[in-house]
This record gives structure tokens, sequence and C-alpha cells, in this order.
């Protein structure tokens, strides 16, 4: 029998309890990634600053590739809470998505370390990653076209734009990782792919 006073459920208590587990490990990740990057994010040492045992951690995440790539969905997300609380500055669709993803990009390049990190996972995701990635794709969609529509409706091909974008502005990230970007060419690479996607919205 309940006591008296208690309202809430065992399985609601689970829930929440799996609910901080799953934040602790990925803030551990993230953590990690930002000291080292990819190489340095080990699943033992996740389990231990997450303080779960490491059968717990690969119950929640089977690879460290489904780790980091749900650790990146989790920082978009963050993101894009933030963008709710505030009006996007911008007369136009282009200068509102130019603004968001400028946003994004600094982001990511204050922590090269975490960004090679995440983006590494991404790039070696498979099939099996297939709800990861797609949570990370969801949320940057979501960011761009409510960058698009400002104050109006949902446009018809607003899903099809954020998605050429969003692939435009990753192959961009993966080139700077990669040394044969600098950080400048990125943003001009990227501006010059919302102008021409978005031409029509100006």
């Amino acid at each position: 029998m309940a006591m008296a006073g208690t309202s809430t459920t065992t399985a609601e208590v689970e829930t929440a309890a799996q609910r901080d587990r799953r934040s602790r490990i990925v803030q551990a990740a993230l953590a990690l990634a930002s000291r080292g990057g990819y190489e340095d994010v080990q699943m033992r040492e996740v389990a231990e600053r997450s303080g779960v045992a490491l059968g717990t951690l690969y119950r929640y995440f089977p690879s460290k590739v489904h780790l980091l790539v749900n650790a990146m969905a989790h920082d978009l997300e963050r993101m894009s809470s933030r963008l709710q609380r505030r009006t996007i500055p911008g007369e136009t669709a282009t200068e509102r998505v130019e603004w968001v993803l400028e946003k994004a990009t600094r982001s990511l390049q204050k922590d090269p370390n975490l960004t090679e990190a995440m983006i590494r996972a991404m790039m070696a995701a498979d099939a099996s990653v297939a709800v990861e990635v797609a949570a990370v794709r969801s949320q940057m969609s979501g960011m761009i076209t409510a960058a698009i529509r400002g104050d109006g409706p949902e446009g018809p091909d607003d899903a099809e734009y954020a998605g050429v974008l969003q692939d435009v502005w990753f192959a961009r990230q993966i080139a700077w990782l990669g040394g044969r970007i600098s950080s400048a060419d990125v943003w001009r690479d990227i501006e010059s792919a919302i102008r021409l996607v978005l031409r029509e919205h100006a």
C-alpha cells in the first residue's frame, strides 16, 4: 500500500532516475570529448565519471558512436531551447537562417575537441545509430525551419531547404576539422549556400 501523501508511482520514480542517469552519462561524455576529442571518450571512464556500472552504460548506449551522436543531439537541443526563448533577428528568411547557423557554427568552433568527437561519431554512424542520427537532424531542421518561417507558417518546402542547408553545414564542419579550410571559409561557404537556397525568400 502506498504511504499517505505519496503521489509519485514507482514507475515514475524509475523513469525520473533513468533520465537522470542518462543525463549524467551524456555530460560525462561531453566533458571527456571536450578534454581530448573522440579518442578520449572511453566507455569505462564515462561509466566511472557518471557513477554507473559499465554494463548499465552499454544498455543505454551500445557503443561510443551511439553515445556521442546522442550527446550531439542533446547539445543541439539545448541550443534550440535557448533560441525558442527569443525572437530570431532578421527581416528575411535568409537573414534569420544566417543568424542561427552562425550561432551554431561559433558554438561548435569554440570547442574543437568536442566538435571533432561529435562529427567523427556522426561520420562513423551506421544503420544501428539511425535513431540518434535522426534526432540530430531533427534538432538542426527545427532550428532552421523556425528561422525560415519567422512569425509566419511553415512553408511546403521549408523542410527540404533545411535538409540541404544542414548537409552543407555538416560538410563544412568536417572540412574545417580536417584542416582543409579555415573557419572564415566555413562561414563564407555556409552563407553562400543559405543565399542560394533561400533566394526566393529574400
